[in-house]
């Protein structure tokens, strides 16, 4: 099995979004000397929980800090901009850092719709764009832009001789289709969507088509996961995400991830105790040998032999130690240097 890791860059409360990027930075050196596969970073606006807004700037910074980890966007928010300049910025970041970065696309909108009217400068989200925007940047970046395409005779650069691969992540039946079609790699989201991805990942695979960049399927899920040394230490810790999640379902506007002490002391009614109950079936929370047992199990259900890990935590040391104890269970293939 290979173990990736998506980081959203959390701000624990009371803390900043420049704290939280430099604890990205630290845990994509420790990623890549503990032997994960990739390292991908996440597109949020107007959130003061996530400080991840711009993948794209992010990954440069990461690649001049690694050598040998792959890096990627889970994901560049497609609907938002231009197929021409992601195909820039990702051909830009292939060229810096080639054969290292994956280019990660989803189509929802990273934030709450007042966001992606400032996005947009007022114009309206068109999602249903989605599938023509990944054809054109698929043209774009293997310079294949024909009469179909509504601008054939640009050229997206810098022009180089390598390609990142395009991924399609989605948390619902149509992403999974649409990388079907399109002959794509795909990534369900059960950290965000924790029913129906089984179902989804197989229509995937047996509905795959090859296309211009696979010829067989290729698919990864990837599920928030908080591993410690005790069963009352992972629950502890794992306190502060519950209570982040319940926030965010009751719309409230957060001011970073809580502390387990601080979510120790709401009083719960029966409807959000509940709620908590079933956000857990995002999540994967214990000792390493529970969790161990859960992603091998996971992976099974997914169909899939790569598993990618979001860990959300109020303290930095319990973050990283999880990752450590992830690592340290001996079920992810070790990644070679040309990987």
């Amino acid at each position: 099995m290979k173990l990736s890791i998506l980081d959203q860059s959390p701000i624990a409360k009371g803390r900043t979004a420049k704290d939280a990027l430099n604890e990205t930075e630290e845990l994509a050196n420790l990623a890549e000397r503990w032997g994960f596969h990739r390292f991908w970073v996440s597109e949020h606006h107007d959130s003061g929980a996530l400080a991840g807004t711009s993948p794209e700037i992010l990954l440069a910074r990461l690649g001049a800090k690694t050598s040998t980890i792959r890096i990627g966007s889970g994901g560049v928010m497609l609907p938002h901009y231009s197929p021409f300049k992601t195909a820039e910025n990702f051909r830009m970041l292939e060229a810096l850092y080639p054969g290292r970065v994956d280019l990660g696309i989803g189509r929802a909108p990273g934030g709450m719709p007042v966001a992606s009217w400032a996005l947009s400068e007022g114009r309206p989200r068109n999602a249903s764009r989605f599938p023509q925007q990944v054809d054109h940047l698929l043209m774009y970046l293997r310079d294949q832009a024909d009469e179909t395409h509504p601008y054939p005779n640009v050229q997206a650069g810098p022009v180089i001789d390598t390609v990142p691969p395009v991924w399609i992540l989605g948390s619902s039946p149509g992403s999974a289709a649409l990388a079907a079609e399109k002959g794509l790699p795909y990534t369900f989201a059960h950290f965000i969507n924790g029913d129906g991805g089984r179902d989804y990942m197989a229509e995937y695979l047996t509905g795959f088509t090859p296309g211009v960049q696979a010829e067989k399927p290729q698919n990864m899920a990837a599920v928030f996961v908080v591993c410690a040394d005790t069963e009352a230490k992972a629950e502890y810790i794992a306190k502060s995400f519950d209570l982040s999640l319940l926030m965010l379902l009751k719309g409230e506007k957060s001011s970073g991830t809580p502390s387990p002490s601080e979510a120790e002391k709401i009083e719960l009614s029966n409807f959000e105790a509940e709620q908590i109950k079933e956000n857990r079936k995002r999540m994967i929370v214990g000792t390493p040998d529970l969790v161990r047992e859960q992603l091998q199990q996971f992976a099974a259900d997914y169909q899939t032999d790569e598993v990618m890990i979001v860990t959300i935590t109020y303290d930095q040391d319990d973050r990283f130690r999880s990752y450590e104890l992830i690592q340290s269970l001996g079920l992810h293939e070790k990644r070679s240097p040309d990987s």
